[in-house]
């Protein structure tokens, strides 16, 4: 990359756009798609973290987007790369603090330096100049479910009903929260940190800040972690001296907590990659796990006393943080995902002893991956109990617990009054005991 492309940004615009048809066309996550063109092309911290807040952007309101391009233009281009270059000029012009003459002259630019598009840059330049000038009617007519596919509205609807799936959808457009985990004395540390301590224990930070430079990181007093997924740990009650699974740990957030409860943990996952970060993770804490790099389901090992799964799924309770997801995921990989998380469940209730605690969670806001598959495990396992959740276990936040007494909250959910920044990761919890024979 030159220098002049850094200059003005071009770099981080042709990244941004790369990453949005790569994304779509291969349909994986957009952070590793990020991180395979950050690896390919230099560019400073400040290029990637544009290219990373552009791509993201244009995922998170896709549908207002590409209803904003469809319904002025008399022809769609059948070009889909054409497509994502307009989407992600206007995602600039609607939803970032870029000058609109910026994200015009870019998208042009990187038209007419691409030998496919080259011919395009005066349709660019009428369609996005457009957008410009209608910024407030398209803004006007944006309806939250614009921004969700139609498969997830119908879904969210049969299970939530229309005014609970609508708010999750509205949460969906907003930026998520940077929660920590503290290894103790939360209270002080949100002072510190110039944070808000919430009623589940967890630091919301209220300005967007570098983490690195926080005070504590280097030390290792704190990571991040939302509210939402230091739920399941802190809900399995680990002791000091427990021997603990967890099972898919990786990044590692889980397993910190455990290890900082004083308990022996094992984390397991199946990836050696992702296991490595774990143990970078846990090195800057000074914490301690023994970790394996093994599928879940081939684990040979003395039952423990309490395991905790957090079980691969459709990810759909992060789109707010991960809003390619929406656009990335289908029905047929919760078809797929909940049959896993069956065989899972099984092999972790085979690995515990009697009297030992199981929990059980996924970040997923669908019922095949949540209440769904609580109550099939039970039906399969006649020698394991529930163990309901009671609100003061999680802060008080009575509209999260289930009738059931599982753990179920959403991106709408309010834990800081009059912020923006309020909700949840959207996370399901059930926990279970093996009843001693």
């Amino acid at each position: 990359m030159n220098q002049s492309d850094e200059q003005t940004g071009l770099g981080s615009r042709r990244l941004a756009w790369m990453a949005v048809t790569e994304t779509l066309k291969r349909r994986m996550p957009l952070d590793d798609v990020l991180d395979e063109l950050f690896r390919a092309e230099s560019l400073s911290a400040r290029d990637e973290a544009l290219a990373r807040a552009i791509a993201i952007v244009t995922f998170r309101r896709l549908g207002t987007l590409g209803h904003a391009l469809r319904s002025r233009l008399n022809k769609p281009p059948k070009d889909e790369r054409l497509m994502h270059l307009l989407a992600v000029g206007a995602a600039q012009i609607l939803f970032l603090d870029v000058p609109d003459h910026a994200a015009v002259d870019s998208a042009v630019e990187l038209a007419q330096g691409d030998p496919k598009l080259h011919h395009a840059g005066g349709f660019i330049n009428a369609v996005l100049r457009r957008v410009a000038r209608e910024r407030d009617a398209i803004l006007a007519e944006s309806d939250p479910w614009l921004d969700t596919p139609t498969w997830l509205e119908e879904r969210w609807i049969a299970q939530y009903g229309e005014d609970l799936a609508a708010r999750i959808a509205e949460a969906h457009r907003s930026l998520p929260s940077i929660d920590l985990t503290v290894k103790g004395d939360p209270a002080a540390w949100a002072e510190r940190l110039h944070g808000t301590l919430l009623p589940t224990g967890s630091i919301r930070l209220v300005e967007r800040t570098a983490i690195r430079e926080l005070p504590g990181f280097e030390e290792g007093q704190w990571w991040v972690q939302d509210a939402a997924a230091a739920l399941p740990a802190r809900l399995l009650g680990p002791k000091p001296g427990e021997r603990i699974a967890d099972l898919c740990a990786a990044p590692g957030g889980k397993t910190a907590q455990l290890a900082a409860a004083g308990a022996q943990v094992l984390a397991v996952d199946r990836s050696a990659k992702r296991l490595q970060r774990l143990q970078e993770n846990l090195a800057r804490l000074n914490l301690t796990a023994e970790t394996r790099a093994i599928d879940a389901e081939k684990l040979d090992a003395p039952p423990f006393d309490a395991i905790l799964l957090d079980a691969p799924c459709s990810a759909t309770g992060t789109i707010r943080r991960h809003p390619d997801v929406a656009w990335t995921k289908s029905e047929e990989d919760i078809r797929k995902l909940s049959g896993l998380q069956s065989r899972l469940l099984d092999k972790a209730a085979s690995l515990l002893k009697p009297g030992g605690r199981l929990v059980y969670c996924t970040c997923s806001l669908e019922a095949e991956e949540g209440g769904r598959q609580a109550e099939a495990f039970l039906a399969r396992h006649p020698a394991f109990t529930r163990l309901p959740v009671t609100p003061d276990e999680i802060g008080g936040l009575a509209d999260c617990i289930t009738p059931q007494g599982d753990v179920r909250t959403l991106p709408c959910h309010e834990v800081l009054a009059d912020h923006e920044r309020s909700g949840l990761d959207g996370f399901f919890v059930a926990r279970f005991m093996h009843n001693a024979s």
